[in-house]
Protein backbone atom coordinates (compact mmCIF):
# COMPACT_ATOMS: atom_id res chain seq x y z
CA UNK A 1 0.00 0.00 0.00
CA UNK A 2 2.67 2.21 0.86
CA UNK A 3 4.02 1.50 -2.50
CA UNK A 4 1.72 3.21 -4.19
CA UNK A 5 2.14 6.27 -2.28
CA UNK A 6 5.77 6.94 -1.96
CA UNK A 7 6.78 9.37 -5.00
CA UNK A 8 3.62 11.63 -3.82
CA UNK A 9 5.09 11.22 0.21
CA UNK A 10 8.80 12.03 -1.21
CA UNK A 11 7.26 15.65 -3.08
CA UNK A 12 5.50 16.77 0.41
CA UNK A 13 8.60 16.01 2.31
CA UNK A 14 10.75 17.77 -0.79
CA UNK A 15 8.33 20.82 -0.58
CA UNK A 16 8.33 20.90 3.35
CA UNK A 17 12.31 21.01 2.75
CA UNK A 18 12.75 23.73 -0.06
CA UNK A 19 9.76 25.66 1.89
CA UNK A 20 11.43 25.41 5.77
CA UNK A 21 14.59 26.75 3.46
CA UNK A 22 13.54 29.64 1.83
CA UNK A 23 11.93 30.89 5.10
CA UNK A 24 15.66 30.46 6.72
CA UNK A 25 16.61 32.58 3.53
CA UNK A 26 13.73 35.23 4.13
CA UNK A 27 11.79 34.19 1.16
CA UNK A 28 8.50 33.13 2.55
CA UNK A 29 6.63 33.84 -0.72
CA UNK A 30 9.23 31.93 -2.76
CA UNK A 31 8.81 29.30 -0.33
CA UNK A 32 4.94 29.06 -0.54
CA UNK A 33 4.76 28.92 -4.31
CA UNK A 34 7.50 26.33 -4.55
CA UNK A 35 5.60 24.39 -1.80
CA UNK A 36 2.47 24.64 -3.90
CA UNK A 37 4.29 23.49 -7.42
CA UNK A 38 5.82 20.33 -5.14
CA UNK A 39 2.30 19.44 -3.29
CA UNK A 40 0.64 19.34 -7.36
CA UNK A 41 2.77 17.59 -8.04
CA UNK A 42 2.39 14.92 -5.33
CA UNK A 43 -1.45 14.85 -6.17
CA UNK A 44 -0.02 14.47 -10.02
CA UNK A 45 1.93 11.73 -8.70
CA UNK A 46 -0.64 10.00 -6.65
CA UNK A 47 -3.48 7.42 -6.65
CA UNK A 48 -6.02 10.51 -6.21
CA UNK A 49 -5.40 11.82 -9.78
CA UNK A 50 -6.91 8.60 -11.38
CA UNK A 51 -10.59 7.75 -11.65
CA UNK A 52 -11.34 4.91 -8.37
CA UNK A 53 -9.39 1.68 -9.45
CA UNK A 54 -11.34 -1.68 -9.33
CA UNK A 55 -10.01 -5.26 -9.03
CA UNK A 56 -9.30 -7.40 -12.15
CA UNK A 57 -11.80 -9.54 -12.08
CA UNK A 58 -14.60 -6.39 -11.44
CA UNK A 59 -13.56 -4.48 -14.31
CA UNK A 60 -14.03 -7.88 -16.30
CA UNK A 61 -17.46 -8.11 -15.43
CA UNK A 62 -17.98 -4.50 -16.04
CA UNK A 63 -16.66 -4.46 -19.47
CA UNK A 64 -18.26 -7.65 -20.65
CA UNK A 65 -21.39 -5.90 -19.33
CA UNK A 66 -21.00 -2.36 -20.91
CA UNK A 67 -18.39 -2.79 -23.53
CA UNK A 68 -15.75 -0.14 -22.25
CA UNK A 69 -12.11 -0.43 -22.15
CA UNK A 70 -10.26 -2.01 -19.28
CA UNK A 71 -6.94 0.18 -18.60
CA UNK A 72 -4.44 -1.46 -16.24
CA UNK A 73 -2.05 1.43 -14.61
CA UNK A 74 0.26 1.97 -11.66
CA UNK A 75 0.92 5.19 -9.62
CA UNK A 76 3.93 6.74 -10.42
CA UNK A 77 3.88 5.77 -14.20
CA UNK A 78 4.82 8.73 -16.47
CA UNK A 79 2.83 6.76 -19.73
CA UNK A 80 -0.38 6.32 -17.35
CA UNK A 81 -0.38 10.06 -16.61
CA UNK A 82 0.02 11.12 -19.92
CA UNK A 83 -2.99 8.84 -20.94
CA UNK A 84 -5.19 9.83 -17.81
CA UNK A 85 -4.20 13.73 -18.57
CA UNK A 86 -5.13 13.22 -22.18
CA UNK A 87 -8.57 11.60 -21.70
CA UNK A 88 -9.62 14.10 -19.09
CA UNK A 89 -13.44 13.72 -18.32
CA UNK A 90 -13.33 10.44 -20.79
CA UNK A 91 -11.21 8.99 -18.17
CA UNK A 92 -14.14 7.78 -16.03
CA UNK A 93 -15.45 6.21 -18.70
CA UNK A 94 -13.28 3.39 -18.70
CA UNK A 95 -12.43 0.66 -15.92
CA UNK A 96 -9.04 1.48 -14.05
CA UNK A 97 -7.23 -1.51 -12.40
CA UNK A 98 -4.25 -0.63 -10.46
CA UNK A 99 -1.86 -3.41 -10.95
CA UNK A 100 0.34 -2.51 -7.82
CA UNK A 101 -2.95 -2.84 -5.71
CA UNK A 102 -4.37 -6.02 -7.23
CA UNK A 103 -2.25 -9.09 -8.13
CA UNK A 104 -4.95 -10.41 -10.72
CA UNK A 105 -4.43 -7.30 -12.66
CA UNK A 106 -0.59 -7.41 -12.43
CA UNK A 107 -0.94 -11.18 -13.84
CA UNK A 108 -3.48 -9.73 -16.60
CA UNK A 109 -1.21 -7.27 -17.96
CA UNK A 110 1.60 -10.06 -17.72
CA UNK A 111 -0.07 -12.43 -19.52
CA UNK A 112 -0.46 -9.96 -22.43
CA UNK A 113 2.94 -7.79 -22.27
CA UNK A 114 5.12 -10.48 -22.60
CA UNK A 115 5.70 -11.37 -19.03
CA UNK A 116 6.28 -8.00 -18.25
CA UNK A 117 3.94 -5.60 -16.45
CA UNK A 118 4.04 -2.93 -19.09
CA UNK A 119 1.15 -0.10 -18.40
CA UNK A 120 -0.53 1.52 -19.42
CA UNK A 121 -2.11 -1.30 -20.70
CA UNK A 122 -5.85 -1.27 -22.30
CA UNK A 123 -8.50 -4.58 -22.95
CA UNK A 124 -11.32 -3.08 -25.42
CA UNK A 125 -13.15 -6.18 -26.79
CA UNK A 126 -11.04 -8.94 -25.66
CA UNK A 127 -8.14 -7.09 -27.66
CA UNK A 128 -5.31 -6.25 -25.21
CA UNK A 129 -3.21 -2.86 -26.46
CA UNK A 130 0.26 -2.66 -24.48
CA UNK A 131 0.87 1.58 -24.22
CA UNK A 132 -2.33 2.64 -26.73
CA UNK A 133 -2.09 5.44 -28.76
CA UNK A 134 -4.12 8.36 -26.79
CA UNK A 135 -6.38 9.42 -29.93
CA UNK A 136 -7.49 5.90 -30.48
CA UNK A 137 -8.58 5.28 -26.80
CA UNK A 138 -10.28 8.76 -26.58
CA UNK A 139 -11.94 7.61 -29.74
CA UNK A 140 -13.15 4.37 -28.16
CA UNK A 141 -14.36 6.30 -24.87
CA UNK A 142 -16.35 8.68 -27.63
CA UNK A 143 -18.38 6.26 -29.37
CA UNK A 144 -18.55 4.12 -26.24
Amino acid sequence: MLRRWILAIVMVACGVLVLVTQLTAGLPAVGGVELVVFLALAFVLSPWAFPRSVDAAEAQRASAADGRPIVYWRPGCRYCLQLRFALGRLAGRAHWVDIWQDPAGAAAVRAVAGGNETVPTVVLGGRAVVNPDRAWLREQLHSG
